[in-house]
């Protein structure tokens, strides 16, 4: 296994939804939740240009996130777990509660590695 302690877990985690935190791949990922989708389907999902979806793509299939399946002439994309799903409903759950804290929350901008003060 690849996680030996708790600081390397917590440094898992971190990266896990530093991944997570682009609005571009949260719309790729959102898309895949309703079933694989070849590149040009998330491109009409998404709305994103289909050079960043293939960048995005490859990257969250780097990370183990999402799954490539050829047919024919296409790649079909997945969630490489359906656990990404859980987790992505379980967020718009959590937002329901939060949201207006969350959206006024000054520490949370664009840098991800802002501290907080």
């Amino acid at each position: 296994m690849l996680i030996d302690t708790k600081a390397q877990t917590l440094d898992l985690q971190a990266k896990l939804f530093r991944g997570l935190a682009d609005p571009s791949r949260l719309a790729i990922l959102t898309a895949l939740r309703g079933g694989p989708l070849h590149v040009g389907a998330v491109v009409g999902a998404t709305q994103l240009s289909q050079s960043n979806v293939s960048n995005h793509l490859r990257c969250l299939s780097e990370c183990g996130l999402v799954q490539a399946e050829p047919r024919g002439r296409f790649v079909y994309y997945r969630l490489g777990d359906a656990r990404v799903g859980e987790l992505l409903q379980l967020a718009l759950d959590l937002l329901g509660g939060v949201a207006n804290g969350i959206a006024a929350c000054d520490r949370y901008g664009d840098e991800a590695t802002k501290p907080c003060t």
